[in-house]
C-alpha cells in the first residue's frame, strides 16, 4: 500500500477556507482604528505631494528617494550615500519600537498600523457599503449568481482595484518628482519600471487586502510566530475573563432563570457570539490566546456593548496580562494599566530607542556640510621632475552638501616646502593653497598634484584642509574638512 492510499480522498490535504464577514461595531477601540487608518492612509497618499523649499539647486519634494542622484530627502534632512548609517539607524529604531510595542501591548502593531490591517480594513468598509453588514454579506455569498449579485461584485471589485492602483501609484511618487511623474504616467512616457511597480503593487494590494485578508496574518506573516519571544507575564493582550464569564448561559432569559435556582452560579457571558462576529480574523477570543488574534480589540467593544445592555460590569473581554489574571482570579481588584506599562523591560526598550534617536539627531545637527575623499595615484606613485623635485598625485573628491554653490580654500598643512596645483591650473601657479568653486549639492572631482624637494626615501604625512570662504564664522556650514595623506619619496 502506498502513502497515497492512506489519504482520505474525500477530505484532502488542506481545509477549505471559511470566509470571514466581520460585523460593524462602535466603541473606543473602533474609533481608535478609524483614527489610525485615516492617519496612515493620509500620510501614505499625501506625503509625496508635499513641497519643501531647499533653494534653487535641490528638489522641492518634501520626502524623496532620489535614486538617480543617490540622495534621500526628508524635509530639512538630506542623506548622502556615505551616510547610509542614518537609514540603518532608522531601521534599528523601527525594530526596537516594534519590540517595545509588542512587549507592552502584544500585537497592537498588527491590529492597528500594519499595512495589511489598514488596507484590509479599508476594503471591508467598501464591502459593507456595497453588500451590507455581516448578515447581508453571508446571505449574498450563499446566494446563486444573478444579475444583482454580479453587479454588486463588479462594483466592489472595481473600487478595490481603484484603491489598489492608487496604492501602487502613490508608492512610485516617492522616487521621483510627483507632479512630473504623474503627468508622464498618464501620457505613457514614464519609465517602464514605474508601470511595472504599479502593476505589481496593484495586484498584491488587490489580492491580499480583498481576498486573502486574515490568511496573510495567520499563514504568511512571520511576526505572530516571532512575537512570542517578545511577550512575558506582564504583556497586555486581549483576554477573556473566563473566571467571570463561565459558565455561559444561552440568552438573557435563560440566565435569569438559572439565577433563580438556589446555589446556581451563572457567568456574565450569554454566548451571544458578538465577540466572534466582529473579529476580522474569525477568532473566538474565549478560547484563549491564538495565532489569529491581532489584538485589534474590536471584541472588547462588542462585549462592552452587550454588557452595557445587560447592566453588567464591562470588561468581560479586556486588555490584561498573565500576572493580573492570576491576581484577579485570587480575588484581587484590576490594576491600573499605566502601572503595567511602566516596568523595567519596556523602560529599557524605550531608553534604547530614544537613545538611538537622540544620537542620530545630534549627529545630524553636528555633521559637517563639506567633505574630502582622496585616492593617491599608483601608476606611478612618484614622478621625478626636471628640476629635481618629487611629485605625487591624488584624485580628490570634494563633496559640497549644501544646496548652493560654495567657494572653498584647499590648504596644505605640513610638508613645509611643498606646493600644489590642480589639473585646471598651470604648475607655475602652484602654492600652499588653491581656491575651488564647488557645485551645489554635488561632488566635484579634480586631480591634485603636490611637489616637494627630493630627500630620503620614505613617507611624510601632511593634511589637506578645506575651509569655506563664504560662510559666517562659527556656523555649521563654516566648519572645515580635512584629510590626512602621505607624500612618498623613493
Amino acid at each position: 500500500m502506498s502513502a497515497l492510499d492512506l489519504i482520505n480522498p474525500t477530505s484532502g490535504l488542506y481545509q477549505k477556507r471559511e470566509p470571514v464577514f466581520p460585523r460593524v461595531v462602535n466603541g473606543r477601540f473602533r474609533r481608535l482604528k478609524w483614527a489610525v487608518m485615516i492617519f496612515c492612509l493620509a500620510v501614505y497618499y499625501i506625503t509625496p505631494w508635499l513641497r519643501w523649499d531647499r533653494g534653487a539647486y535641490a528638489p522641492d519634494q518634501a520626502v524623496l528617494v532620489d535614486l538617480a542622484n543617490r540622495r534621500f530627502y526628508m524635509f530639512d534632512i538630506e542623506i548622502w550615500p556615505q551616510e547610509f548609517y542614518y537609514v540603518a539607524g532608522l531601521l534599528i529604531m523601527a525594530g526596537i519600537g516594534l519590540f517595545l510595542v509588542t512587549s507592552a501591548v502584544g500585537r497592537a502593531w498588527c491590529g492597528y498600523a500594519c499595512p495589511q490591517t489598514v488596507w484590509t480594513d479599508l476594503f471591508q468598509h467598501v464591502e459593507r457599503w456595497i453588500d451590507g453588514d455581516r448578515n447581508a454579506q453571508i446571505k449574498l455569498n450563499k446566494a446563486p449568481w444573478t444579475a444583482s449579485k454580479l453587479t454588486r461584485r463588479l462594483s466592489k471589485w472595481s473600487i478595490w482595484l481603484a484603491i489598489a492602483m492608487a496604492t501602487g501609484g502613490a508608492w512610485i511618487f516617492y522616487f521621483a518628482d510627483a507632479p512630473t511623474l504623474a503627468q508622464q504616467f498618464i501620457t505613457g512616457t514614464a519609465p517602464f519600471v514605474a508601470y511595472a511597480t504599479v502593476g505589481v503593487l496593484t495586484f498584491t494590494t488587490f489580492a491580499l487586502g480583498g481576498f486573502m485578508r486574515e490568511q496573510v496574518c495567520i499563514y504568511m506573516c512571520p511576526w505572530p510566530r516571532i512575537q512570542t519571544a517578545m511577550l512575558d507575564e506582564k504583556s497586555l493582550i486581549v483576554t477573556y475573563r473566563d473566571w467571570r464569564g463561565e459558565p455561559r448561559t444561552q440568552g438573557v432569559k435563560k440566565a435569569a432563570a438559572a439565577g433563580e435556582k438556589v446555589g446556581a452560579k451563572i457567568g456574565d457571558c450569554i454566548d451571544c457570539n458578538a465577540c466572534v462576529s466582529v473579529c476580522p480574523t474569525g477568532v473566538d477570543i474565549r478560547q484563549g490566546p491564538q495565532l489569529g488574534c491581532i489584538n485589534c480589540a474590536l471584541c472588547i467593544d462588542a462585549c462592552d456593548e452587550v454588557m452595557g445592555k445587560l447592566n453588567r460590569p464591562r470588561g468581560l473581554i479586556d486588555y490584561l496580562n498573565l500576572d493580573d489574571q492570576k491576581h484577579e482570579v485570587a480575588g484581587g481588584q484590576p490594576k491600573p494599566i499605566l502601572k503595567t506599562l511602566l516596568r523595567p523591560r519596556t523602560l529599557v526598550y524605550f531608553s534604547i530607542w530614544a537613545g538611538i534617536g537622540l544620537a542620530m539627531l545630534f549627529t545630524l545637527g553636528e555633521r559637517a556640510r563639506l567633505a574630502i575623499d582622496t585616492a593617491q595615484d599608483r601608476n606611478p606613485v612618484v614622478v621625478q621632475m626636471s628640476d629635481g623635485q618629487v611629485r605625487n598625485g591624488w584624485t580628490v573628491k570634494m563633496r559640497n552638501m549644501e544646496s548652493r554653490p560654495r567657494r572653498v580654500e584647499l590648504t596644505m598643512t605640513g610638508l613645509p616646502q611643498g606646493r600644489m596645483w590642480t589639473d585646471a591650473m598651470a604648475r607655475s601657479a602652484a602654492a600652499r593653497s588653491v581656491t575651488l568653486d564647488l557645485a551645489p549639492d554635488a561632488t566635484t572631482k579634480l586631480q591634485l598634484y603636490v611637489v616637494a624637494p627630493a630627500g630620503p626615501a620614505g613617507e611624510t604625512p601632511f593634511a589637506l584642509v578645506a575651509r569655506p570662504l563664504d560662510e559666517v564664522a562659527g556656523s555649521r556650514a563654516a566648519r572645515e574638512a580635512a584629510r590626512d595623506v602621505k607624500f612618498i619619496r623613493q
